[in-house]
């Protein structure tokens, strides 16, 4: 068998700045300020704030540290930091996902790369897209090749279990590895892959937390391999390897198939809607029906959406959770809540997945008449193409139907620049002020053209006041 993990490591640490297209580069930017606008309004969820307030109080952090947990004053180590600013960027179900490995990326790689960047300050910016990009395509191939349907099948989260190895070839590339220690640094990363899907049985913040703990173990793993602690070279393709161990059929040719060639950065999408990434193009093709044929709901007698099978038991099942969501996080995967929003609001952001909405009698009501199917037509390019069709009924008898391929978001149909920055601006604007906001805009945008630290644009995600997140910040709406 081809040797799988020398192979991907030895892609990753060669990989040089100089290799990446313009393109690559602009989509790192892009993701970046995405990850900086939903960690910035993560932080002021009572997850990310409970995770804020451990991190403080932990009575074996003797001190503030040098790394800032983003969208508050407070600092600590590196790996604290990650865990803090992981769990923070995908509280609110608006970051990036990669789509043919089911994988959230930028909440684990970007977490790891701005911690480590801030005691190494000697990182250049291309260095750091460089490390960001090599975890990427690290987390993205491990999560294509378990095949994610079979992975969830097996209750696993690859944001968790995959981000790991990402995080790790990130923190080993920041940190100036060799190529040795980077392998090992993905061999003990193996040993760290965890993350359970249990938490859709109770709306539980568990998995707000996994990209936080693949970022934080990333750098552990790194920084025992920089001290000579060695991980085993097999650890993807052994016979007790991470691939044999999570998925039931694993695709090893998937690994390093065209490695090089393709990068699965530019395979990343952005999430306009704060939910579930399989609830994404039913609430389009809902919304442009509702815009285009000005529906309301009291006229809609039937609502059937037409959802894939991989997502199937994460958005529709189990079936009276999916109807009666008890938490934003059991609305955040329900199909049919998202559905009634669409109809209602003609959006699904992070204003219209509140308490309110979920007590909402006339939502409770639309929600009833949400009919979900699977559809082969819809399956035949997955995961490509993360299809829908969805069909309204109207009481006097008409009837409107939409066929979506590309969620808005998806590489096929991306947010431009001015979208993601009137995006981040949205998230950002309760945290700091507009000026603010504008600068972070200018500094990621202008990061790679001109010289600057990357400790400068590090120093306008702490907030300037004595308050701490975990203290004194108002939690989100629906946290």
């Amino acid at each position: 068998m081809e040797p799988l993990t020398r192979t991907l490591v030895h892609f990753s640490h060669a990989l040089k700045f100089e290799d990446l297209s313009g393109d690559i580069v602009h989509q790192t930017k892009c993701l970046l300020l995405d990850y900086l606008g939903v960690t910035i309004a993560g932080t002021r969820t009572e997850s990310a704030q409970a995770v804020c307030r451990m991190v403080l109080n932990d009575t074996y952090n003797l001190g503030p540290g040098p790394c800032t947990i983003i969208g508050t004053s407070a600092r600590s180590s590196p790996e604290r930091a990650a865990l803090a600013n992981g769990t923070a960027s995908h509280s609110i179900e608006l970051d990036d996902t990669h789509q043919a490995g089911s994988i959230h990326l930028g909440v684990v790689m970007f977490s790891v790369a701005i911690a480590l960047s801030e005691i190494h300050p000697e990182v250049a910016t291309k260095q750091f897209i460089a490390a960001v990009v090599a975890g990427y395509e690290v987390a993205a191939r491990l999560a294509m090749a378990l095949q994610p349907k079979l992975h969830y099948e097996l209750g696993f989260h690859p944001t968790a279990t995959c981000g790991v190895f990402g995080a790790a070839v990130t923190a080993a590339r920041i940190l100036g590895l060799g190529e040795d220690q980077m392998r090992w640094s993905v061999g003990i990363a193996g040993s760290m892959a965890a993350g359970s899907l249990e938490f859709l049985s109770d709306g539980s913040w568990t998995k707000r937390l996994h990209p936080g703990l693949a970022a934080q173990n990333g750098i552990l793993a790194a920084k025992l391999a920089a001290e000579g602690f060695r991980g085993p070279a097999s650890i993807l393709e052994g016979r007790d390897g991470f691939l044999s161990a999570y998925s039931r059929d694993a695709k090893f040719d998937l690994v390093n198939q065209d490695l090089g060639k393709t990068y699965e950065i530019l395979r990343t999408s952005t999430k306009p809607h704060a939910c579930c990434r399989y609830m994404q193009t039913p609430i389009d093709g809902l919304t442009e029906l509702a815009i285009t044929n000005d529906l309301h709901p009291q006229q809609v007698s039937r609502v059937e959406i037409a959802v894939l099978e991989a997502g199937w038991p994460l958005v529709c099942e189990p079936r009276q959770r999916k109807y009666s969501p008890s938490s934003i996080v059991d609305a955040q995967f329900s199909m049919p809540f998202a559905a009634a929003l669409a109809l209602t609001y003609r959006q699904a952001g992070l204003d219209q997945f509140t308490e309110e909405n979920l007590k909402s009698a006339q939502l409770q009501s639309l929600m009833s008449k949400v009919v979900m199917v699977k559809d082969q037509r819809i399956e035949k390019n997955f995961p490509a193409e993360w299809a829908t069709r969805v069909k309204v009924q109207l009481t006097n008898g008409d009837e409107f139907e939409k066929a979506v391929r590309f969620p808005k978001g998806d590489p096929e149909n991306p947010l431009s620049w001015q979208e993601l920055t009137t995006k981040f601006q949205s998230l950002a604007r309760h945290v700091f002020p507009q000026s603010r906001c504008q600068e972070i805009v200018d500094s990621v945008k202008e990061m790679d053209r001109r010289f600057m630290s990357l400790s400068a644009l590090w120093n306008l995600l702490a907030r300037p006041t004595p308050e701490t997140a975990g203290r004194s910040a108002p939690a989100a709406r629906g946290s």
